[in-house]
């Protein structure tokens, strides 16, 4: 080769270096803290349904992302893993529910925060607005004003005698005090009695069940509290002990066996999360991203457990979108 040749491809790899050598794609690292133990089959799901909605965004582990997972319910250790993750140098966490978010928001101060499910965020002051959120926190709200109403009247419409609901709450989970303020008035416009029964702590459960039992509650609420999605099945088997049905707003929960849930796709939100999570990796600010809300939900019937209850499903059957045999 000439010299001038030499001396033309150096002087043009200074001024275009890929001209002359590919780059890499740039890794980009992000974390996900999950309020569900890491052997759940339906966190699996989850996590799942983010990395599919990653990969339709174009981010694959391990080609250009890298995704560190920490499992907790416990907010103190929830805001050790964040400070952990920020340690690690992950661009955004990824996590859910408000007890979660706020133990992040406080360990992980301006990174971005994408909730891929949450109840009411500008409740808990974790937004200002659900159009313009502000600060470095946006993603999903399973929020809507009517939601509490349309599941008891639709466990109304199947045990007509219904007169007494049990509700678990957590008093310090703010958005499970917006739900139950809702659901207080859903009651009352029914002609219902609802019964608030707290529990803070998983040793709470078998008491509260038989709170609800000696109270006589016809049916029990289960809401989506991380401590009681992760007992979901030990609450619906005391309450099948007490021939209480037990009714949610997750289908995983009737996938426990209680008898029917009504409410928005988990599994959809977490998938929807990952488009958050693009934009902000491609530049956005989260406070700029309007906070999202459920669009379609869905109606879970467990044929199995309303049989060992007696209670009469069919009216429903041709509405559900799904019934587990």
């Amino acid at each position: 080769m000439r010299r001038r040749d030499l001396v033309f491809l150096w002087t043009a790899a200074l001024i275009h270096p890929r001209a002359t050598q590919a780059q890499p794609n740039r890794v980009r690292h992000i974390g996900v803290i999950a309020t569900f133990g890491a052997t759940d089959p339906d966190g699996a799901i989850l996590l799942k349904a983010l990395r599919d909605g990653l990969q339709e965004h174009g981010f694959t582990v391990p080609r250009n992302l890298q995704i560190e997972i920490r499992h907790s319910g416990v907010p103190a250790q929830i805001s050790a893993f964040a400070a952990e993750l920020v340690q690690a140098g992950v661009e955004l966490i990824v996590t859910h529910g408000t007890p979660a978010v706020e133990a992040v928001k406080k360990a992980a101060e301006s990174l971005p925060i994408v909730f891929a499910t949450i109840g009411d965020p500008v409740g808990a002051g974790l937004v200002q607005s659900l159009r313009k959120p502000g600060g470095n926190i946006t993603g999903l709200s399973l929020l809507a004003s009517d939601l509490s109403h349309k599941r008891l009247e639709i466990v109304k419409e199947t045990m007509p005698r219904l007169k007494r609901v049990a509700m678990l709450s957590n008093p310090s989970n703010e958005s499970l005090n917006v739900q139950l303020a809702e659901t207080v008035a859903a009651a009352r416009m029914l002609g219902l009695e609802l019964q608030s029964i707290p529990v803070q702590h998983a040793r709470e459960l078998e008491s509260a069940v038989s709170t609800a039992a000696s109270a006589h509650a016809d049916a029990i609420i289960i809401t989506s509290d991380s401590i009681q999605m992760n007992r979901r099945t030990e609450i619906v088997e005391r309450a099948m002990s007490h021939r209480i049905p037990a009714i949610s707003e997750y289908r995983e929960i009737a996938l426990a066996g209680a008898l029917l849930s009504y409410g928005p796709s988990r599994e959809d939100c977490w998938r929807r999360a990952a488009s958050y999570v693009a934009r902000i990796l491609h530049g956005a600010n989260p406070g700029d991203l309007p906070v999202e809300q459920p669009s379609k939900y869905n109606l879970v019937i467990n044929l199995k457990t309303a049989r060992a209850l007696g209670v009469d499903v069919s009216p429903l059957l041709f509405r559900a979108d799904e019934v587990i045999e």
